[in-house]
C-alpha cells in the first residue's frame, strides 16, 4: 500500500467544456494521479459562475464546502449550503449555478467510466 498526497498548489486546474466563472483542479485521478476508479475535483464558482445543463458521465457526488450552489435537475431545483451534497446517476441531466455575490466552492467525486 502507499499514501500519495495531492498539495493544492500543486493540483492541477483545467477548464471544463459547458463551464464559465468555474476554476476546478484536479486532487486525485486524471493523468498525473494512479487513481483508476474515480477522480476528485475542487471547484471554485465565483458569482455567476455555472455549469450549463449536461448529462453526468458517471455517479457523481457534488459536496458544498462554502458559499451556496444552485442545482437543478430535470425541474428539481435545490439550493445547496456547506457539507450538503447530492448523487447523480450517469445520465442525470443537470446544471449547476451560484446566484449569489460571493464565491462557492465544492468537492467533486466522480467515478471513471
Amino acid at each position: 500500500m502507499s499514501m500519495r498526497i495531492t498539495k493544492i498548489e500543486d493540483a492541477e486546474p483545467f477548464q471544463p467544456a459547458g463551464h464559465e466563472g468555474v476554476g476546478p483542479v484536479r486532487l486525485q485521478g486524471g493523468e498525473s494521479t494512479p487513481t483508476t476508479n474515480f477522480t476528485v475535483v475542487f471547484s471554485h464558482y465565483l458569482p455567476g459562475g455555472a455549469a450549463e445543463l449536461a448529462p453526468q458521465e458517471a455517479e457523481t457526488v457534488y459536496v458544498v464546502i462554502s458559499g451556496e450552489l444552485v442545482m437543478n435537475s430535470e425541474g428539481n431545483e435545490q439550493v445547496l449550503g456547506p457539507y450538503d451534497s447530492v448523487h447523480f446517476e450517469p445520465g442525470t441531466l443537470r446544471t449547476v449555478l451560484n446566484k449569489t455575490n460571493l464565491p462557492a466552492s465544492m468537492l467533486v467525486i466522480r467515478a471513471t467510466t
